[in-house]
């Protein structure tokens, strides 16, 4: 069987995806628009239908007066625990915030924001814990991949965020090595 992308034809960037109970959910940037956050399901992986939006209310994202280079960017869907969850940064307030639900198909919190700078968060669950990562600098200032430990019923930091991989390691050249 062939497939073509782009996967969802239209204006749908920065595309973001999980499995839960058995089907896939798919998230995209939608910038200075509103409603925020476009939201797709799927059984295949190809055939994709939009459920709706994860920002529907003025109050969940700011949005005001906001240009063409704005609004937000880039988002991330995780599942853990019966739960949903979408982390996106809103670049024209320099702002990392997540919302969930436990309902895929109704409404959405109101959005926690977590003191940790940078760009494209996304969040990992592991052993009842949950870590906030993104691409900015840690607290002495040291850039690349940072991440912190998370109360995620609030988005407290519970640790220091870290580098994890440092921007040297991920824009640096590779070099060639040549054979002996």
């Amino acid at each position: 069987m062939k497939y073509q992308n782009p996967v969802i034809k239209g204006f749908y960037p920065d595309p973001s995806v999980c499995f839960a109970n058995g089907k896939y959910y798919l998230v995209t940037s939608t910038f200075q628009y509103f409603p925020g956050v476009a939201l797709f399901e799927s059984e295949d992986l190809v055939n994709w239908e939009q459920i709706g939006y994860v920002l529907t209310r003025p109050s969940q994202v700011m949005l005001k007066n906001i240009n063409s280079s704005g609004g937000v960017f880039a988002p991330t869907i995780r599942f853990n625990d019966g739960r949903f969850y979408m982390v996106t940064t809103n670049d024209t307030t320099h702002e990392n915030f997540y919302v969930y639900t436990d309902d895929i198909y109704g409404e959405w919190s109101d959005p926690i924001s977590v003191d940790q700078g940078g760009i494209d968060p996304s969040l990992y669950f592991e052993d009842g814990r949950c870590f906030f990562m993104s691409n900015g600098a840690d607290d002495e200032g040291i850039g690349g991949v940072v991440q912190c430990e998370i109360d995620i019923a609030t988005g407290r930091k519970l640790s220091k965020s870290k580098c994890i991989v440092y921007s040297d390691q991920i824009f640096k050249p590779k070099r060639r090595v040549s054979p002996p």
